[in-house]
């Protein structure tokens, strides 16, 4: 923790290859968001690496699992740069990260490899989860604790915490994204909501 600056917090909502980062500060009434970028966690290098599991499925398992290795190295690596370029630009601003929100999908954990590939929803969902994790280990090599909300909660998980009743709180948020312009669609909107509960907690 760097004396003098402001805490901050993260919020990060991870799609195929990339992620909504939203930053936000300030005390719990007047929360604002102090940056926002678009991140590249997919190396463009790395065939089919924007869906890993997908471009895995028709592979021997053993090869499947190199493939994956790598590509999990590499977006953990791009994922590091992108956060270390996010609190650059924080500490410009006189603001330290706290803590990190992380949106999920459904939460329940994911079997052996051989039985991932051999279903395509679960495909699906090891494709989110591959990116999640990579966000998840780059936010703890920043000693960032990560806070993980279902994204179906995040709303209401917020709305308790700060005890402001949903109507208000989403009119708060979309405040927000006036104050700092477009774009402010809703990748971003739930990752600021994650963002704030990283905050609070």
């Amino acid at each position: 923790m760097v004396s003098g600056r402001k805490p901050a917090a993260i919020g990060l909502k991870a799609h195929s290859g990339w992620a909504a980062l939203v930053a936000v500060a300030g005390a719990r009434g007047s929360i604002e968001v102090v940056a926002r970028r678009r991140i590249e966690i997919a190396d463009p290098e790395i065939p089919g690496s924007r869906q890993p599991y997908h471009e895995a499925e028709g592979m021997p398992v053993a090869e499947a699992a190199r493939y994956l290795d790598r590509c999990e190295r590499a977006s953990e690596r791009l994922a590091r740069k992108a956060f270390g370029e996010a609190f650059d630009e924080l500490s410009k601003k006189g603001l330290e990260p706290r803590a990190c929100g992380m949106l999920l999908a459904s939460g329940r954990p994911l079997p052996a490899l051989e039985a991932i590939l051999a279903s395509h929803a679960l495909i699906h969902t090891a494709d989110g989860e591959h990116f999640r994790e990579a966000l998840a280990l780059a936010s703890g090599h920043f000693h960032l604790p990560v806070v993980r909300v279902r994204e179906k909660e995040v709303l209401e998980r917020t709305s308790g915490i700060l005890g402001m009743e949903a109507a208000r709180l989403q009119r708060r948020v979309q405040e927000m994204g006036r104050a700092i312009g477009p774009p402010w669609t809703q990748d971003q909107k739930l990752a600021a909501l994650a963002a704030w509960i990283a905050l609070e907690s």
